[in-house]
């Protein structure tokens, strides 16, 4: 057989990653937010919580803050794995991101939502943070397996510190925003835990904390 012919499967296998890829990305960050496979968690809700019309001026403005700034933490996992499932070599982790990045844009999608409720708009600098987060993701790629998924992890508790601080600065009476916060600090959780699980190296707390506290707490437009 033509050596030709025997690349097409690959060339093919990698324009599809690419075209896919691409899909990804101009659906993370421009189009409106698919609705997610499963009800926002603010559905359990109905008939509990009081609404939004109970929170005052400052409070809606701090908590439209804080959903921007998850928002954007959402978009930037979906680059990190995107980004990482693109270069890896692993079939086995390509498929752990994946399924981690389909919970992640059922996050993305309830953040938008909750956003949107509270008046707000999602952040201008999306692209850039998306740019920048791909491209650390495809370097973590072509690294070693187990450093790829300790990569994973120490990003998801970090993530998770910053869920928690999240949920003690929303204001009290915002039950809506706690209960998209809440699940997706459950979810997060799971998926560093899982990414060790798959063989996973645990990083230093001290790699972990590496700038994370800046890159991801705050409550301010972005």
């Amino acid at each position: 057989m033509h050596k030709s012919q025997m690349d097409t499967p690959l060339v093919l296998e990698k324009l599809d990653k690419i075209i896919s890829t691409a899909d990804q990305v101009m659906r993370a960050l421009w189009a409106v937010p698919e609705p997610s496979a499963r009800p926002s968690p603010t559905r359990s809700l109905a008939g509990q919580d009081e609404g939004d019309d109970e929170l005052d001026q400052e409070e809606k403005r701090h908590a439209q803050g804080l959903m921007r700034v998850n928002h954007t933490g959402e978009i930037c996992a979906q680059a990190l794995y995107q980004g990482q499932a693109m270069t890896t070599r692993s079939k086995e982790i390509r498929a752990h991101l994946r399924s981690a990045a389909d919970e992640e844009r059922d996050h993305l999608s309830w953040c938008a939502e909750r956003i949107k409720e509270l008046g707000g708009k999602p952040s201008l600098l999306n692209p850039a943070f998306y740019a920048a987060s791909f491209l650390l993701g495809s370097g973590v790629g072509l690294l070693d397996s187990r450093i790829g998924l300790g990569f994973v992890s120490a990003t998801e508790d970090e993530v998770c510190e910053h869920l928690d601080r999240h949920l003690q600065s929303l204001p009290e009476r915002d039950t809506r925003s706690r209960a998209v916060l809440q699940t997706m600090r459950e979810e997060e959780g799971r998926h560093g835990a899982d990414a060790l699980g798959a063989g996973g190296s645990e990083f230093p707390k001290e790699l972990k904390e590496l700038g994370w506290e800046e890159l991801c707490d705050g409550d301010e437009v972005l």
